[in-house]
């Protein structure tokens, strides 16, 4: 499908869309992606770097946990549906809750923590020698065990660990995929640019705002 952008000076900017529903599914898959199959190539890299460095230096601030989807009571990862406009690269949050569910482990383990039962004390697993139960912090995975905010759970261990980075980390990876969605909604209907007729309106719209006289068009 090709759009047609008219101009106050010189030619008119033709863009070819291609199938825009199918660009604009591959552009929510990995951003940038349908840009390059709409042959846009700058603007897919641009948007490809800018997207996925936003997310994976958010994702390095929360150390591999601030992406997560989780459901649990006094747990609802709310900013996981933010963070999803992303695209496939938040898919291991959703792998991750889904072979946890059930308590079982994370495929991907970051680190252990013990003893189980942690209401009293809460440790990082270094000795080698110790075999007991165990916490797995996964990288993507919801925090293990138990959700009480009265309680030193692993959430509250990872906001006390990393500071304030927890949060940054997770703003971070959230405006990606809000950047995202821009990017997904240029793939489905083009750039953002005004007609002359737009722009005249804007202009009178303006001039209203001051109090000045619009012209007639």
């Amino acid at each position: 499908m090709e759009v047609t952008f008219e101009q106050e000076e010189g030619e008119d900017v033709l863009v070819d869309l291609r199938d825009p529903y199918w660009a604009a599914f591959l552009a929510w898959v990995w951003p940038g992606a349908g840009h390059f199959y709409q042959r846009r190539y700058g603007k897919g890299f641009l948007f490809m770097v800018c997207v996925l460095g936003t997310f994976f230096y958010g994702l390095g601030l929360g150390r591999g946990r601030c992406v997560y989807a989780s459901f649990k009571p006094g747990d609802i990862r709310w900013q996981y549906a933010l963070q999803a406009g992303a695209g496939a690269v938040t898919w291991p949050a959703v792998a991750q809750a889904m072979t946890t569910r059930d308590g079982g482990d994370p495929f991907f383990v970051l680190c252990e923590r013990y003893p189980e039962d942690h209401r009293e004390a809460y440790y990082i697993v270094e000795d080698e020698s110790y075999n007991g139960p165990t916490l797995k912090d996964g990288f993507m995975a919801p925090p293990a065990g138990r959700i009480n905010l009265n309680e030193r759970d692993t959430l509250g261990m990872w906001h006390y660990d990393m500071k304030h980075m927890f949060d940054i980390g997770t703003l971070f990876c959230v405006v990606a995929g809000l950047l995202n969605l821009l990017v997904i909604y240029d793939a489905l209907c083009g750039p953002a640019i005004l007609s002359p007729e737009e722009k005249a309106k804007l202009k009178a719209k303006k001039k209203n705002k001051r109090g000045e006289p619009s012209e007639e068009f």
